[in-house]
């Protein structure tokens, strides 16, 4: 309840920079130059939806990365829109039944996730909040669970990316919606098209 009040009170928030383009969350970043756009899409693409060489991890489990470290770092946009992007990508993978889980990431929680994830969720939250605490036995840890070199990589990397992403949309104070619900409509195209290819988002959904 307490989240929810303050997701109502952020979204009542104005920009506090002039000059911003009229849209919310990160594509006030992504606008201000044509540059800025392909390139934090690009960058969006590569940590979350692109192939990356030797990594196991699927498209969701990177979007569920993604929500934890917007959510460590109380970026609502950011944690509410890849948690929906997440939501859309186990529909399309006719696995509903882990959507529960995006919850229990919003919560700082890694409860019901495999020994793999879970490690990994340790890592980002890791590097989100104090990267040279990130210790070998981390690493170690990770991989006795399953997961590849890559896989830590990829961690590593959307933890970095999205405090970055975070940092933007809070630091802007650019608008964010009142209820996760307001993405379901641009996840869906997110899961269909990625970053760079999806169809320009309506005001209301924009992803980042």
């Amino acid at each position: 309840m307490a989240r929810d009040n303050e997701r109502l009170a952020r979204a009542q928030e104005e920009p506090i920079v002039g000059g911003l383009p009229d849209v919310p969350g990160i594509g006030v970043a992504m606008r201000l130059t044509p540059g800025l756009g392909v390139h934090l899409r690009g960058l969006a693409d590569e940590v979350l939806v692109n192939d990356y060489p030797g990594a196991t991890l699927r498209r969701h489990e990177r979007e569920m990365l993604a929500t934890a470290v917007s959510a460590a770092n109380d970026c609502f946009f950011c944690m509410d829109s890849h948690g929906a992007f997440a939501a859309a990508l186990l529909e399309r993978e006719s696995a509903t039944h882990l959507e529960p889980l995006i919850d229990v990431i919003k919560t700082g929680a890694s409860d019901g996730l495999d020994a793999k994830m879970r490690a990994l969720l340790h890592i980002a939250r890791t590097v989100r909040d104090q990267p040279r605490q990130l210790g070998q036995a981390d690493v170690r840890a990770a991989i006795t669970a399953g997961a590849t070199d890559a896989d830590v990589q990829l961690a590593i990397l959307i933890a970095s990316a999205f405090s970055m992403y975070n940092r933007l949309v809070d630091g802007f104070r650019a608008r964010t919606a009142p209820s996760p619900e307001a993405y379901r409509e641009r996840a869906a195209e997110i899961a269909e098209h990625g970053y760079s290819a999806a169809p320009p988002p309506v005001l209301s959904a924009e992803g980042g």
